[in-house]
């Protein structure tokens, strides 16, 4: 079959795959992986070179990373350097080997075909983006993702989610999975709505896309309170946008 995406979205717990056909429509439902930790990349790639052994054969790989990926090259990931996954102990020989590790390169060798390698907020970003004016979009799961996009084009990233909201307190802490499950749905809903004001006046977006898959978790009354330039997007926009990214980014 000609023209196949191999689309994988990785986050802190565990990885989402599908293959789609050049028209964005997925082949199969999509299917999830937990992440084997502690997780080396080698580790990772072994993942991704069983997932795609196991699923219709693809042309190329779209892979979305949690952290700074610039041309395929991991310069920081959180959660794969630790132990254990998220908030578990740091780990220097797993800091070491995801160090400007190139998994755009890897990909490529280890499967034999083209592969892009995004931050998984951007992977997000490409399948619901307009593509007119300045559009934001950010990511709710265990941390805090963050993409910019203008007319289409992908802005070089920005770890926004290290950047202090408080004292001692970055945003990715504060409106992190953890944060969610000690506070209850409305009061973390609370802090989505404050995330949002807090941000607005340093994009000055014209679109702002919240997905994720604790988008799901915004409580009704906090939906209710999102201005007409935000909107809540499914968690399957990445595997969407692993197609459109070739044009955009790719």
């Amino acid at each position: 079959m000609d023209g196949l995406t191999l689309a994988a979205d990785c986050g802190g717990g565990g990885l989402k795959a599908a293959v789609l056909d050049a028209d964005g429509i997925l082949l199969a439902a999509p299917q999830r992986f937990p992440l084997p930790y502690p997780l080396p990349p080698a580790a990772l790639i072994a993942l991704i070179r069983q997932i795609a052994a196991e699923s219709p054969p693809a042309q190329r790989i779209s892979l979305g990373l949690p952290g700074m990926i610039r041309h395929g090259v991991v310069v920081h990931t959180p959660h794969y350097i630790n132990r254990s996954g998220p908030g578990t102990k740091f780990d220097p020989a797993l800091g070491a080997a995801w160090d400007s590790f190139d998994m755009r390169a890897a990909l490529t060798a280890a499967l034999g075909i083209e592969a892009l390698v995004l931050n998984d907020a951007e992977l997000h970003g490409c399948g619901v983006v307009a593509a007119t004016g300045a559009e934001l979009v950010l990511t709710l799961g265990t941390g805090l993702g963050c993409a910019l996009f203008d007319a289409g084009r992908l802005a070089p990233h920005l770890e926004i989610s290290q950047a202090p909201v408080r004292r001692g307190v970055t945003f990715d802490e504060f409106i992190s999975e953890k944060e969610r499950l000690a506070l209850g749905d409305a009061l973390w809903s609370r802090r989505v709505l404050k995330l949002l004001d807090l941000l607005r006046p340093v994009f000055h977006w014209d679109r702002c896309y919240v997905g994720g898959g604790n988008s799901r978790m915004i409580t009704p009354s906090a939906l209710a309170k999102l201005p007409d330039d935000v909107k809540v997007i499914s968690n399957a926009a990445a595997l969407r946008g692993a197609v459109r990214a070739w044009d955009l980014v790719g």
